[in-house]
């Protein structure tokens, strides 16, 4: 099994979305595009990239949204390295169709009070369900590491919310400790390393907006 070097995660540019919430009244979230200063901070972060990577070969997925191609694209990776694929498990989470911006921001005041793991949009989905597709993708995955030539590095680029379920999967977080991260910044990455033992770690935590709940499984 060719297990990558890295894996890195990095979320989207600043999108119209981030910026005016009514947007979603008039556009499709996966429609939405970056903003200047996203694409700005896109091609920001492509430099350190680029220096990690070096003359490396890359296996990208990319989320189907707009605004993570355009993320990708603003990366300014060399493409004759990078073996690239559009990955729909990896979207945002869903809210379903055109959204009411009253009744987003209600809702959104609802998940904060339930918990963003087990609160269900009313048209959309619940943060579980983001976890049970970054699952499967990630058994899709584990199978791409059987091929003797794959690349040292995998780059995926997607959603705040979805980079900390696939970490919560990845390492086996509980829902305690994923309900205490917060998203990481938008351009923002976290690159997952194999160690000598075999395993993989964080190269930088999640920040914490509070303290894990002090529940957990007992015996």
């Amino acid at each position: 099994m060719a297990r990558p070097r890295r894996i890195v995660l990095i979320r989207h540019g600043e999108s119209a979305g981030n910026v005016d919430d009514t947007v979603y009244e008039r556009e499709p979230d996966h429609a939405l595009s970056l903003t200047d200063k996203g694409r700005h901070q896109a091609r920001e972060a492509g430099g350190p990239l680029r220096d990690i990577f070096g003359d490396e070969r890359v296996s990208a997925y990319v989320s189907p949204y707009r605004r993570t191609h355009q993320t990708f694209q603003a990366l300014g990776l060399d493409l004759d390295r990078v073996r690239v694929r559009e990955e729909p498990r990896l979207r945002e989470q869903d809210w379903g169709n055109w959204q009411d911006r009253d009744d987003v921001r209600l809702q959104k005041a609802y998940r904060d009070a339930y918990g963003h793991f087990f609160y269900r949009f009313a048209q959309g989905e619940s943060g579980a369900d983001v976890y049970d597709r970054v699952g499967a993708f990630l058994e899709s995955l584990w199978r791409s590491f059987e091929a003797p030539d794959h690349p040292p590095n995998v780059l995926i680029v997607t959603h705040g919310l979805t980079m900390r379920l696939f970490c919560m999967r990845w390492f086996h977080w509980s829902v305690a400790e994923f309900e205490s991260l917060a998203n990481p910044g938008n351009a923002e990455r976290r690159i997952l390393l194999l160690g000598a033992d075999g395993r993989y770690t964080l190269d930088r935590p999640f920040e914490r907006w509070r303290e894990p709940e002090p529940y957990g499984i007992s015996g």
